[in-house]
């Protein structure tokens, strides 16, 4: 390796500077190809992980798993009806055991502390799938697949978020675009917007890596040029259902439709999400919402997710290439 990663947690995206995600996402490149090409060098024989989820999960569980597998190594499944993590044993002992049986532990969950705590106590890398403040393994994925089909160096593509931009997605990319040099906007309504705090590091932090950052109200001149418009869902997990109408009332103006994709100018302009998205009435949440509400599609459209400029299976299957990538580095 060009430089040494090694025993290193990422609890948020702040914990690697630019040139660390440099590394991981051209780690993460080369062993997509190795994958495809089927030549891929088994790097990780001998490890354990410990997969640990508070919350339910499709995409964060499976890359986990299929990326240590094709690395030769081996996961342990925990959830919360599994152990006694919180219940019967604290955070800090069971942290200060699963550090003596495992190599390395994920861990997807509600509050930051909880990752950060498994890091402190665990003194193995701890690897953050989700909370609700942060979700780094998915902005790497995101900035892959950015990328990728961007066809130009991250520091000369665009991207707005549009959505609840308080919680892990609005936050993560906000830091990830920050620290890779984008142009980076954000449209929400204002106290729908990051921390004030988390702003103005960010603002600061792009001064020296020439990001350019927008915060609005406005989606549509929000969206004007940009080479992709993300989104995703408006209520969050752990949530009550009755977010929902007031959240619906804020954020009608924010899906991405047509005239949203239109309003970009760029006949190229991709969409992404972080899935799973309410796009249509084949989910359980999605039908509730309909009968309750009279809307059959929320945050994005069926005639954008199912279009050539959706980009978000290609964006779901980095997950795994960006998170096998952090793997590769922290342990082999």
């Amino acid at each position: 390796m060009a430089f040494n990663l090694r025993n290193r947690s990422l609890l948020n995206m702040q914990d690697f500077n630019p040139r660390d995600i440099r590394f991981l996402l051209d780690l993460s490149a080369e062993l997509k190809r190795a994958k495809y090409a089927g030549n891929e060098v088994a790097k990780l024989n001998g490890k354990n992980i410990a997969l640990i989820f508070e919350k339910t999960s499709t995409r964060t569980r499976c890359a986990f798993e299929v990326a240590v597998h094709d690395q030769g190594g081996h996961v342990t499944y925990i959830d919360s009806s599994s152990s006694q993590l919180g219940r019967k044993e604290s955070l800090k002992d069971t942290a200060r055991v699963l550090g003596r049986l495992y190599d390395g532990i994920e861990y997807r969950g509600f509050h930051q502390s909880m990752v950060e705590d498994l890091a402190q106590y665990s003194h193995v890398p701890v690897w953050n799938g989700l909370t609700d403040e942060f979700h780094p393994t998915q902005v790497l994925a995101d900035l892959l697949t950015m990328e990728e089909f961007g066809e130009k160096p991250l520091s000369e593509l665009s991207f707005c978020y549009l959505g609840d931009a308080r919680f892990n997605m609005g936050n993560s990319l906000l830091i990830g675009g920050t620290q890779m040099g984008m142009d980076v906007r954000i449209a929400a309504p204002r106290n729908l917007w990051p921390a004030a705090e988390l702003v103005e590091k960010m603002r600061r932090l792009a001064e020296t890596t020439g990001a350019r950052i927008m915060l609005t109200d406005d989606p549509q001149a929000a969206v004007k040029g940009v080479d992709f418009i993300y989104t995703d869902v408006w209520v969050s997990m752990g949530e009550a259902v009755e977010a929902w109408g007031e959240r619906i009332a804020l954020l009608k103006a924010y899906q991405v439709n047509t005239a949203l994709m239109l309003a970009s100018g760029k006949p190229r302009t991709r969409f992404m999400h972080c899935l799973p998205a309410y796009h249509n009435l084949e989910t359980e949440t999605g039908r509730k919402i309909h009968e309750q509400f009279g809307m059959s599609e929320l945050e994005v459209t069926d005639q954008v997710f199912e279009s050539d400029a959706s980009i978000v299976f290609s964006q779901a299957e980095n997950r795994m290439h960006t998170i096998k990538a952090v793997l590769v580095a922290t342990l082999a």
